[in-house]
């Protein structure tokens, strides 16, 4: 926790997000087909809203292209402060994680970006340990500032189709981490949506 996070009012509820990105062009199993987009994005706000998310609470995510960055845009539509947590700096982070989806990605997340506290793990953490994986750790230090406040007050939504991730670090990994916080876990099950 850095000491701006320590000064902010305790939220009334930490809305804790994980989900797939957009399919990279030419990816062999879809998993997230940007045609899927509306469905998602009126799921997440729909869990939002009957979870009468709003002004007063925060909201926590990385920025990654798909279920990240349509998650900050409903948060900030209801007014939610929101944080996001970002792996490597974000000339690396963009090139991983945004451009390759369309420019149109990189528009949003510079939209959300300015209207969100950014961080960036190594400048907050430090150099990755030897052995430690960016993902998993972005992952855990994520989860920690989401419970900073109380783990009482954390409701994690994930957007996932309950397969494991193309590498380490990815939902299935913050799900377990936050199952063990919360009972409050909102899974949209995109084996379910994309129907």
């Amino acid at each position: 926790m850095t000491p701006d996070q320590a000064d902010h009012a305790a939220p009334r509820n930490v809305f804790l997000f994980s989900g797939h990105m957009i399919d990279a062009p030419g990816r062999a199993h879809p998993r997230f087909p940007a045609d899927k987009e509306p469905i998602a994005r009126e799921a997440i706000a729909r869990t939002l809203a009957e979870e009468g998310a709003g002004p007063g609470d925060l909201a926590i995510c990385g920025g990654a292209c798909g279920g990240d960055l349509i998650f900050a845009e409903a948060a900030l539509a209801r007014g939610l402060a929101l944080e996001l947590y970002i792996p490597f700096e974000v000339p690396t982070f963009l090139t991983e994680s945004v451009d390759f989806a369309g420019a149109s990605w990189r528009q949003r997340f510079l939209t959300a970006r300015s209207q969100a506290t950014l961080y960036v793990m190594s400048e907050e953490l430090g150099p990755l340990p030897a052995g430690q994986n960016a993902y998993e750790r972005d992952n855990l230090w994520m989860l920690a500032a989401a419970t900073r406040f109380g783990a009482e007050k954390l409701g994690f939504i994930c957007l996932w189709n309950g397969e494991g991730s193309d590498g380490p670090g990815g939902t299935k990994h913050l799900l377990e981490q936050a199952r063990a916080m919360t009972g409050r876990v909102y899974w949209l099950d995109t084996r379910k949506l994309w129907r």
